[in-house]
């Protein structure tokens, strides 16, 4: 249907006759044309659906860990909570998923994010945009705490930061973009505080500095903190305690070699 109405405003803009496949149905075809505004002409997929309202209204982030978290889990909460405009971090206690999710609904948070860790080591994030998803899952590897950096880090401002997104080119990698970037707000044009994406080989370097101008073609970099690598292994079409939910992107590793074996 949607190519047989771009055939038709085709004609009509160009002035030349109608192609004869639609000449049946073109009262039909002419009459939802004229109903439709620059949402509704072209057509829209789930992805359109959930991040439709982004940069219309500021994002709201909770941030949680996993039950019983570490002091060192703690304090990687803390830091992630820092980096997120906007964002509250809350005691997870003995709340379940379902439980957890449904207050945050209630209290119309936009994502949740989700700290994991094995003994002590962050090495998990799961993103689960609010309220009918998509989730995100990551595996967190070299995770270097503010206290951790070599020299010490700068301090952290509050500014919203300028976002980039290097290496998402790929239709899932612009799919993982949108859902990193949208956990941030729009900042202003004069901000000096920048987080950084990086995709390379499916490895997301995530990196957080304030930069200042030291003369007017020199720039000098602080690191802020903290820094780690993500790898997506999942997202998932619904929320977190869906388990049912489809899953749009799933990581097989061996999946190559298996005809090998």
């Amino acid at each position: 249907v949607y190519e047989q109405k771009r055939l038709v405003r085709q004609s009509l803009a160009s002035g030349k006759p109608l192609p004869t496949e639609v000449r049946a149905s073109y009262d039909t075809l002419k009459q939802e044309i004229d109903q439709e505004d620059s949402k509704t002409s072209t057509p829209h997929s789930h992805v359109d659906d959930e991040y439709g309202d982004a940069g219309l209204a500021e994002p709201r982030v909770c941030v949680t860990t996993s039950r019983d978290p570490s002091s060192r889990l703690k304090q990687f909460a803390k830091e992630v909570k820092l980096l997120i405009p906007n964002s509250v971090r809350i005691n997870r206690g003995n709340n379940r998923t379902d439980d957890l999710l449904d207050a945050c609904r209630q209290q119309e948070f936009s994502d949740i994010v989700l700290v994991q860790e094995t003994r002590g080591k962050p090495d998990g994030l799961v993103i689960c945009h609010l309220p009918m998803g998509p989730t995100a899952f990551f595996s967190i590897s070299n995770a270097v705490l503010r206290h951790d950096l070599e020299g010490g880090a700068a301090p952290m401002s509050e500014a919203y930061p300028h976002i980039i997104l290097d290496g998402f080119r790929s239709q899932l990698g612009v799919r993982v973009g949108n859902i990193l970037k949208c956990l941030f707000p729009i900042p202003k044009a004069d901000t000096k505080r920048v987080v950084t994406f990086c995709n390379q080989g499916d490895y997301i370097s995530f990196r957080h500095h304030m930069y200042s101008k030291v003369k007017h073609d020199e720039v000098a970099l602080h690191e802020v903190g903290p820094r780690f690598e993500l790898k997506l292994y999942q997202i998932r079409l619904g929320t977190l305690e869906q388990k049912e939910a489809e899953d749009e992107y799933v990581l097989r590793p061996y999946q190559n070699t298996a005809k090998k074996r």
